[in-house]
């Protein structure tokens, strides 16, 4: 079986082997979508062919829909060639179950796949064409959150928007510039309203995404390079709502390629393009899935909910948000990251039948962090963590590692539980020097930056921007020594850029101190601490 629009005209043949096919006229979809567009979706890959494209062809195949989704690359070109247009746009969903088994779709929701480059004229015309469409409703983005950003570490303007500032829109380079770019052909055809969906994983992206777009706007209008009322026609006419999204799409799994191999289906070939993107014909996915988005349309509402996506007010959405950053998923992967190194773990399933890394997790989410949740109403707090703990992180198909969890644990600490901490601060019931596993896992951080393992070998941290400075100060503490861990310590735990407040002025930098001591005392002394606390 190969993965091509002709070869599925052989239903027997790929339902016999367990593969479920789109359920509608996929040529007359194609036709509807092109000529009367009504959502186009900028980020090609895997976050994207799991999820939205997954629900649109379930809306297709009940015939709420009868227009698919156009996608548009930004960023990776050779995604579009080499994983849309080399499969008609075809690609297969494998849904990893909690209990082992699989499920396989062939998804034929896209109707066109479009290179957001102003260089390929054909694909740039057809694009500026789709957003004159009076009938395009929504462009939704999953082009990670440094996909809106404008500047650099050092608060400049990047080179490439800062070009586009000056030049006319058509010869934009920049991301956002070209997304601002279309949106200014729509604003010259007819000023009609649109909205544009950022699904990516980050706080409020809906404001990081009219941030971007309406700076473009700004600058164009101040330099004259468009006309006054385009800043106004960003500003009032679009509407960016805010969203929050939950679904864990790892690189392509090499046992799910052998099971694919093993029925029949040949376009298992993962490739690495030049910009370091592993893209497959299949994407593998676990089945939970959550996007909730704000209701707040310009120009109609694609009917998303009939596919089990949930519309609701701003301040929901934010609620729900903080509840899977701050308490009932987050938390507890940066747990089993640091301690996972530390264990010499290479899978987040292998963590979840290890007794006293369970224990640990479980009690930041029920004991810590729940107390201080605020319920968000849609959601239930306490079955989305049972959800976690006993279907999401034991999938022993989600191929996830601690490794991969652990980059950039700097950037994440505040979030994930300085704000807990700050609520226990602020808490007139709770009192922050109550907290054990939190303080632990920061204690474990620390340890895990030494990169030596409970065994005493060492081991490569994964990337992060603070790793130089962090491992510095570090360095300066050996196994068994105590004498330099508070000088050390102190540096790092007093540190509100990391984690939101002084440790030591709320009283849980001595606490952590001392965590830390028994988890570099010996040789298994990482193993020794969690029996001691998780029991």
């Amino acid at each position: 079986m190969k993965l091509r629009e002709e070869e599925l005209k052989n239903t027997r043949l790929w339902e016999e082997a367990g593969f479920e096919l789109p359920k509608f006229n996929r040529n007359q979809m194609i036709k509807n979508t092109i000529k009367n567009p009504e959502w186009i979706h900028f980020g090609g890959g895997n976050i994207f062919r799991a999820f939205p494209a997954a629900v649109c062809q379930k809306l297709l195949n009940k015939g709420i829909l009868d227009k698919g989704i156009i996608v548009a690359e930004g960023y990776d070109y050779e995604i579009i060639e080499k994983s849309y247009e080399k499969f008609n746009n075809l690609f297969v969903l494998v849904t990893l179950k909690g209990d082992g088994s699989l499920e396989k779709k062939v998804i034929g929701s896209v109707a066109e796949a479009l290179c957001v480059d102003t260089n390929n004229k054909d694909h740039w015309e057809r694009l500026k064409e789709i957003f004159k469409s009076k009938t395009l409703k929504m462009a939704s983005f999953t082009i990670t959150e440094k996909g809106y950003s404008l500047k650099d570490e050092k608060n400049n303007f990047l080179k490439d928007v800062e070009s586009d500032f000056l030049k006319n829109p058509t010869s934009a380079k920049s991301y956002m510039g070209k997304i601002t770019a279309l949106c200014y052909e729509r604003f010259i055809k007819d000023k009609s309203p649109l909205t544009l969906v950022s699904m990516d994983n980050c706080s409020h992206n809906g404001s990081k995404l009219e941030n971007a777009i309406t700076t473009f706007a700004k600058f164009w209008t101040d330099n004259k390079l468009v006309e006054e009322e385009f800043l106004t026609y960003v500003r009032e006419n679009i509407s960016y709502p805010w969203t929050m999204i939950d679904k864990i799409t790892p690189r392509p799994s090499k046992s799910v390629i052998d099971m694919l191999n093993s029925i029949g289906f040949e376009d298992t070939k993962v490739v690495t393009t030049a910009k370091d993107t592993y893209i497959a014909p299949f994407v593998n996915a676990e089945e939970p899935q959550y996007l909730v988005i704000e209701d707040n349309f310009k120009n109609g509402r694609l009917p998303l909910d009939k596919g089990g996506i949930i519309f609701t007010d701003k301040e929901t959405v934010d609620k729900v948000e903080k509840m899977k950053v701050c308490t009932c998923l987050n938390p507890l992967h940066t747990a089993l990251a640091v301690y996972g190194c530390l264990l010499g773990y290479n899978k987040i399933s292998d963590e979840m039948k290890d007794k006293e890394l369970v224990l640990l997790i479980k009690n930041i989410a029920y004991k810590e962090a729940l107390p201080v949740v605020v319920n968000p109403g849609i959601i239930s707090p306490n079955n989305f963590i049972d959800e976690v703990l006993k279907v999401r992180l034991p999938n022993p198909f989600m191929p996830d590692t601690p490794q991969r969890i652990a980059c950039d644990t700097s950037q994440k600490l505040g979030i994930r539980f300085g704000e807990t901490i700050k609520a226990y601060i602020d808490s007139p019931k709770l009192n922050v020097l109550d907290l054990v596993y939190i303080p632990l896992v920061i204690a474990g951080w620390c340890r895990y930056l030494m990169a030596v393992d409970d065994q005493g070998n060492s081991f490569k941290l994964s990337p992060d921007p603070l790793l130089i400075s962090l491992s510095e100060i570090i360095g300066k503490i050996k196994v068994r020594d105590n004498d330099s861990i508070h000088s050390a310590l102190s540096l790092i735990l007093c540190n509100k850029s990391i984690f939101g407040v002084d440790l030591y002025k709320i009283g849980l930098g001595e606490k952590i101190e001392s965590y830390f001591k028994e988890l570099i005392a010996e040789k298994g002394a990482v193993r020794k601490t969690l029996r001691k606390y998780c029991k």
